[in-house]
């Protein structure tokens, strides 16, 4: 391995020890199989004549990358590949099912909230209106990969709180108890770093990289149906946009 990089203008930046040793484990693990063990951290640190320090931050970057999975009380591992999701207006059941996924929703929690301005705006109702709230943890073959917070507006969609057990999706739900269906949506993608109740429900460390997104739904006459507030794994999970330049 060699101690620099060629940078701008022929420049040669010193390569950091735990940075060398990353990029080493990172071709190691490349020719594994998912679930491979990786060896503990004091086995590394002999091997490669470093300390337990260097070590566990090429580990960390490892994981937070996505290319490595620490599981508490058993070790490292060589992780799955990433969930692949493009980007559409699609329910998560169905997109977890395009990619050969069981998915599965457990609910965390419902309740109305009252709107301020903000939600208010967002949901096309009055200040003080009532929002219904459901919030979920979203699973793919078992594995925690998302929290997804949903608010739609109560007066437009009575009784759909109590409907929910009996359809496949909520958007099963709104278009077969309320004939709508989401038909344009603006979606924006930002990071945040998990919270302990977070690093909880989707079992992974406190301050890993998430990817937060915002849906912003509307249905076929410009009507808002909901606002979503989702924390995917940035470990586990990316996003996938189909580009096309508009014509001239």
């Amino acid at each position: 391995m060699h101690d620099g990089e060629e940078g701008a203008g022929g420049t040669t930046a010193r390569v950091p020890k735990y940075y060398r040793l990353k990029r080493h484990l990172q071709e190691m693990t490349e020719q594994l199989p998912p679930g491979s063990p990786v060896p503990p951290e004091r086995t590394l640190a002999v091997e490669f004549d470093t300390s337990r320090t260097t070590v566990r931050q090429a580990l960390q970057e490892l994981v937070v990358e996505g290319r490595l999975e620490r599981i508490q009380g058993k070790g490292t591992f060589v992780a799955k590949p990433k969930v692949a999701q493009t980007l559409q207006l699609t329910s998560y059941t169905e997109d977890m099912r395009a990619q050969g996924l069981e998915p599965a929703s457990r609910l965390l929690d419902t309740g109305y909230v009252t709107a301020d301005e903000r939600l208010a705006g967002l949901l096309g109702i009055r200040a003080g209106g009532q929002v219904l709230r459901i919030e979920r943890l979203r699973l793919a073959d078992g594995e925690p990969m998302a929290i997804e917070a949903t608010h739609l507006s109560a007066e437009r969609f009575p009784g759909l709180r109590g409907s929910l057990d009996r359809y496949a999706s909520l958007y099963a739900a709104l278009a077969e108890a309320h004939g709508v269906r989401p038909a344009e949506a603006e979606e924006t993608i930002e990071t945040s770093l998990a919270t302990p109740r977070e690093a909880g429900l989707l079992g992974t460390d406190v301050g890993l990289p998430m990817l937060m997104l915002s849906r912003h739904s509307f249905d076929a006459s410009g009507q808002p149906v909901e606002w979503v507030r989702s924390v995917y794994r940035g470990d586990r999970y990316k996003f996938v946009a189909r580009l096309r330049r508009p014509a001239p």
